[in-house]
Formats: C-alpha cells, structure tokens, sequence
C-alpha cells in the first residue's frame, strides 16, 4: 500500500509540474514606475495571475523619494503599483492579495489612511509587517498579486 501511495504522490506531483510549466511567464517593464533597483522585472504575468516586484516611494521621474515622511512615499508606492497593475493587463480591482513592508509599524493608521482610497471596494487579502531595513532606505515598500482582467 505504501508503494502505491508514493507512486501516486509521484504521479500527482508531475502533474501539478506540468499543469505550471504550460503556463507562459511573461516579465513585465513599466515606465510608470521607477526603474528596477536590481536584476528584476516589475511584475510577472503567468496565466491568469499577476505578481509584482515591491514597490517603494521613489518617483519615476526623477528617481528620488516623493518626500520624507510615510503618507507621501506610501502615496507614491501605491501609485507606481497602480501603474505596474496597470502596465500588466489589470487594475486595482483585481488585486487579490498585498503585503506591505513598514520600517516602523507606528506607520499602520498612516498607511492605512492613504490605503483604503486605493481600494474603495473590494479590499483585498493583505498582510503588513515590520522591516529593519529597505532598499534606498525607504520607509514603505508594497507588493501586490493580481488576476488579469
């Protein structure tokens, strides 16, 4: 019986590998959001799902911190994640799921505050923790999944 349970475990998992592989995973750019910081896309588009990178504060403009204080880089994050989304082939609507990275969790009610404008309807699943550190030192850094419109 043993034998037979492993074979199938075995079957069972090949398959769920080869359900993904015939996924086609497209990395997506986009000139509305800052430049990458390293070796990686804004987002991944594979089926029906989007994943974004983390987005910080910085303007995509000019590549500095849209200010120094949480409301504006949590503003500015959110809006270069609108235009990931956007640049994917969705919107905030279809966000299913959001983590946010805080340098300081006394920043909740803050961040909450801007958050909730982003997502007047359905409010996605989230999750929101505290960081020692983020890239540029940014005090917010916020990623998202998506369904495809």
């Amino acid at each position: 019986m043993c034998k037979l349970t492993n074979f199938l475990i075995l079957l069972l998992g090949f398959s769920a590998v080869a359900c993904n592989a015939s996924h086609r995973l497209e990395a997506i750019y986009c000139n509305g959001a800052p430049k990458a910081i390293g070796p990686y896309s804004h987002a991944v588009k594979t089926g029906n799902l989007i994943y974004t990178s983390g987005q910080v504060g910085l303007s995509p403009v000019t590549n500095a911190f849209a200010g120094d204080d949480i409301k504006a880089q949590t503003r500015q994050a959110l809006d270069n994640l609108v235009a990931v989304v956007k640049e994917s082939g969705s919107d905030m609507a279809h966000v299913v799921k959001v983590t946010i990275y805080l340098k300081d969790l006394n920043d909740f009610a803050a961040v909450n505050d801007i958050y909730k404008d982003y997502f007047p309807d359905l409010k996605p699943a989230r999750s929101t923790v505290q960081v020692a550190r983020l890239p540029k030192d940014a005090l917010i850094e916020i990623e998202c999944v998506a369904a495809v419109k």
